[in-house]
């Protein structure tokens, strides 16, 4: 499981964009819709055997989303397209500190 600690995410017109800590590596996280259909990108190549990982966000008091997504390679940010965390965020914005990523 990959865990990336939130540091600051901040909510757009139709997105979030923040920064993320993973390990002592901090790289900036787009989170939006699923207008180009449902997508996981990470900023770092990692091997998978499955196309599709669970996505989660969680928070204190149990509050968490997740989605199944395809992992879709790398790039320059950790980019999270889903329109269930993506409207789950909106309503709980400042309510979530970790993004996990459960690899298979």
């Amino acid at each position: 499981m990959l865990s990336f600690k939130i540091i600051k995410l901040d909510i757009f017109q139709s997105y979030f964009f923040g920064e993320v800590e993973f390990r002592s590596d901090k790289f900036k996280v787009n989170i939006q819709n699923q207008r180009r259909g449902k997508v996981l990108k990470l900023p770092f190549e990692v091997k998978s055997k499955s196309e599709k990982v669970i996505v989660r966000m969680t928070g204190p008091n149990d509050l968490f989303v997740e989605d199944y997504l395809p992992y879709k390679g790398e790039s320059e940010w950790l980019e999270i397209d889903s329109d269930e965390i993506t409207y789950c965020l909106a309503d709980h914005q400042d309510g979530f500190d970790t993004i996990e990523i459960m690899l298979e």
